[in-house]
Formats: C-alpha cells, structure tokens, sequence
C-alpha cells in the first residue's frame, strides 16, 4: 500500500509541477503575446502617421508648384498684355516709340513714361 501512496504522491506532485510550469508557460507567453500587439500596434501607427505626413509634404509640394505655376502664367500674360497695349498705343499715334523707355532686357519697350 505505501508503494501505491508514494507512486501517486509523486504521479500528483508531477501533476502538479507540470500544471505550474504550463500556468507559467502560458502566463509568459500572453505576455509576449502583449507585447507583440503593442509592438505592431505602435509601429502602425507610426506608419499610419508617416504616411499622413508623407501625404501632407507632397500636397503641400504640390501646391506650391500650382501657385509658382499660376505667377509665372499670369506674369508672362501680364507682359503680354503691356505688350501689345504698347504697340497699339504706338501703332495708333497716341505715343512715340522715343516716349517708350527701352525695356531692362533692351528689347522691346515695357512701360510709358510720365510726361
């Protein structure tokens, strides 16, 4: 009978070791599991943030070209438009080309003198 009793003593304490050791094993492998989501979870959303600010830089990129764009439209129809006031103006005798200053390139006249 005592070799019944010890052979399940130790059948129980080996029981029961095992069942600390697999509460332990579990216990350490939700915590890893934590971890691993806090781990993803922060690097999306640093990729979530890096990629809003990728987004914002490129647009805002994007929009400084439009508006360089649209200066350098409205400037050249600007000069455009000086232009062709000056030749109509010249063209119809209401000025002079000498009353018309030389332009900074010294091509065409640009402006009309105050007189």
């Amino acid at each position: 009978m005592d070799v019944f009793k010890k052979g399940f003593s130790m059948a129980k304490d080996g029981v029961v070791a095992a069942a600390e050791k697999t509460k332990a094993g579990v216990e350490e492998a939700a915590a890893k599991t934590k971890e691993g989501v806090i781990y993803v979870g922060s690097k999306t959303m640093e990729g979530v943030v890096t990629g809003v600010n990728t987004v914002a830089q490129k647009t805002t990129e994007q929009a400084n070209n439009a508006a360089d764009t649209a200066v350098a439209g409205a400037n050249d129809v600007a000069q455009a438009t000086v232009d062709e006031v000056e030749k109509a103006a010249m063209a119809s005798g209401f000025v002079s080309s000498v009353d018309l200053p030389k332009s900074e390139a010294g091509g065409e006249p640009t402006e009309q003198v105050a007189q």
